[in-house]
């Protein structure tokens, strides 16, 4: 049988879970003149969900981690190798004879794929970057406006710190293409976009793309477990409980425990055993990370895993907030109502250490 759960990559299909509403929402800002702001926490979904309404407009995508980009000129390099993959040689030829810096082009024989760089001066390292967004929006006159999906958004500060200024020049004057933008930290995203001071200011329609209702998730976690055992109901409640509804890791979990079921029979012990293996797998992983991370850092970890809340007051609140601010940054704790882990292994991986 196959396993109906799947982490770990893009979804699609059967193993899409809800989110009806935000593609319907999603589906309809860029079948329109606007552009798409997509916020959530890494692993949420973001990606599958622009996935899912893409390929119902069966529109040309160009796809841009901005996190894969190591400063401008290689931006604009990523972006013109996507977009000549998309396109035929004879069609775009004569556009890059017009640019301002004109790109090196070299087939490269064992792959069938172009190889591309630029060699702009310190002092138009921007322009590159320019004459491919307007390549792609001239591509658009013709009739299929192409999508340009912009992940990581948030690191384009990184890039250049004149570049959110430098691009919204550019962009905004773009009829022909639908921009959308991608971001897992909400502090930054809302920065940029939701701040009068930012050039991004209101660029585009917002969404916040949240935890997947607990009805829904449930409900999809138990027609599939339907298929092996009679305690669907069981393991799907006590999936949700320890994922706390984080799409990646139910996924994730949802896939060991149904792996567990083909070999062996329901055990009322599933769960822990299941998640057992699960931090066994990644204990190298999680020592590696947790080697990476300070002192005081730890200690808030430590006390958010073993007592569901930060340290006492006797330590300084400054330091507290500040620890909290680097963990989100860095995607270990995510601020909802409360702070909480991103990944409930890593949570119970502590918890484990402590506890030996």
């Amino acid at each position: 049988m196959e396993n109906p759960f799947k982490f770990g990559s893009v979804v699609s299909e059967n193993f899409f879970t809800d989110r009806e509403k935000e593609f319907e929402n999603a589906k309809n800002v860029l079948a329109s003149s606007n552009h798409l702001v997509l916020i959530s926490p890494r692993r949420y979904g973001k990606t599958s969900l622009v996935n899912k309404v893409t390929e119902s407009l069966s529109r040309p995508v160009i796809y841009m981690d901005l996190q894969l980009a190591t400063d401008v000129s290689d931006l604009a390099t990523q972006l013109l190798k996507k977009f000549l993959s998309m396109n035929r040689w004879e069609n775009v030829k004569h556009f890059l004879a017009n640019f301002r810096i004109v790109p090196m082009l070299e087939l490269n024989p064992q792959t069938g794929g172009m190889e591309v760089s630029f060699a702009p001066s310190a002092s138009n390292k921007f322009t590159p970057l320019e004459d491919v967004l307007n390549l792609i929006e001239k591509t658009g006159k013709k009739g299929n406006k192409p999508l340009v999906v912009l992940d990581e958004f948030q690191d384009i500060v990184l890039l250049n710190k004149n570049l959110p200024k430098q691009l919204r020049a550019v962009i905004q004057h773009h009829k022909d293409v639908n921009y959308v933008f991608l971001g897992s930290l909400e502090s930054m995203m809302n920065a940029i976009f939701e701040s009068k001071k930012s050039p991004f200011y209101h660029f585009g329609y917002l969404m916040a793309l949240d935890k997947i209702p607990y009805g829904s998730f449930f409900d999809y976690l138990k027609n599939r477990f339907d298929k092996i055992t009679s305690k669907s109901e069981t393991i799907s409640r006590e999936i949700l409980e320890f994922t706390e509804r984080h799409p990646y890791y139910t996924q994730q979990l949802a896939f060991y425990c149904f792996s567990f079921l083909e070999r062996e029979r329901y055990r009322k012990d599933i769960l822990p055993l299941v998640i057992k293996d699960i931090i066994t797998i990644h204990n190298t992983d999680y020592e590696r990370l947790w080697n990476t991370i300070s002192k005081t850092d730890k200690k808030i970890l430590i006390s958010l895993a073993m007592q569901g809340k930060l340290p006492s007051a006797s330590f300084p609140q400054s330091t507290i907030y500040s620890g909290l601010a680097r963990l989100i940054a860095r995607g270990y704790i995510v601020k909802g109502k409360s702070y909480e882990f991103d990944d409930p292994f890593f949570r119970n991986w502590i918890i484990m250490k402590r506890n030996e």
